[in-house]
C-alpha cells in the first residue's frame, strides 16, 4: 500500500464567498473533501486511490491523506483503512464535500457490503455535492475540469483519462509484480491527479459565491457598473 500524508498551505480567503450549508453557514472547516479513483468492470472491483482532505483552521492548511493499492491484497486493506479514516473523522467533521459524489459513494457502499465492512457514509456525514449545487443554481450540467476553468484553477499538468486509470488498477490487481515495473512518475501522476481533485473541491467551495460574477457576463457588467458609479 502506498500511503501519502501531505500538508498544503491555503491562501487567504473570505468566508462570505463560501458556499453555505443547510443552516446558512459555510462548513469549510467542518467538512471532508473526498474523491476516489476506482476500477469498475460491470460492478465495482476495487478502489485504486482513496483521497480525502480537510482544512486545519489554526494552521491555515489542508491535511491531505491518500491510499493507493499496489496489488490485489491491498484491495481489501484500502477499504479497511478508508473505514478507519472515516471512523476517526466522524467525531470531528459533520459534512463531506464531493463532485458527483454519488458515483464514489455507490462504489464504496458496494465494496463495504461485499467485504462485510460496517460503515455508512450516508448516516455519519451530510453530503454536499458541488456538481448538483452547480446544476441547481445554473440550470445546466458541468464537469469538474470545466468548473476548475471557471474558477481559474490551473492543474499545470496533463490530465489522466478514466480509461487509463482503470487499466492501471486492473494490471495492479491481476499482476503481483506490476507495481515493480510501473514507472514511479506514473504513480506520482496518479496521486497528484487525485490530490488536485480534492484540493480543487476545497478551492471551489470557499470561492463559490464568486460564481455568478465569474460565470454570468450580465452580473459582472452590472457589478462593474455599480462600482464605477460609486467611485464617481
Amino acid at each position: 500500500m502506498i500511503i501519502r500524508d501531505k500538508r498544503i498551505k491555503v491562501e487567504e480567503f473570505c468566508e462570505d464567498d463560501s458556499l453555505a450549508a443547510e443552516d446558512g453557514k459555510p462548513v469549510y472547516s467542518d467538512a471532508l473533501f473526498f474523491d476516489l479513483e476506482h476500477y469498475i468492470y460491470r460492478v465495482p472491483i476495487c478502489i485504486g486511490v482513496f483521497g480525502c482532505c480537510y482544512y486545519e483552521e489554526k494552521e491555515r492548511e489542508l491535511r491531505v491523506t491518500q491510499y493507493m493499492i499496489e496489488n490485489e491484497r491491498d484491495s481489501l486493506e484500502i477499504l479497511e483503512m478508508a473505514r478507519d479514516y472515516f471512523e476517526e473523522m466522524k467525531a470531528k467533521k459533520s459534512h463531506i464535500v464531493t463532485f458527483s459524489g454519488n458515483n464514489d459513494f455507490t462504489v464504496i457502499r458496494h465494496l463495504f457490503h461485499k467485504h462485510g465492512i460496517e460503515f455508512s457514509i450516508d448516516e455519519e456525514f451530510r453530503h454536499l455535492d458541488l456538481q448538483k449545487q452547480y446544476e441547481k443554481e445554473m440550470k445546466e450540467g458541468i464537469g469538474l475540469k470545466a468548473l476548475e476553468k471557471i474558477f481559474e484553477i490551473d492543474r499545470g499538468e496533463e490530465l489522466i483519462s478514466g480509461s487509463t486509470l482503470a487499466k492501471t488498477f486492473s494490471k495492479l490487481i491481476k499482476d503481483e509484480d506490476y507495481i515493480r515495473r510501473i514507472p514511479r512518475q506514473k504513480i506520482e501522476k496518479i496521486l497528484s491527479y487525485n490530490e488536485q481533485d480534492i484540493v480543487s473541491l476545497f478551492q471551489i467551495y470557499v470561492n463559490w459565491n464568486k460564481l455568478n460574477y465569474m460565470y454570468k457576463p450580465e452580473v459582472r457588467e452590472k457589478t462593474e457598473s455599480m462600482q464605477q458609479e460609486a467611485e464617481t
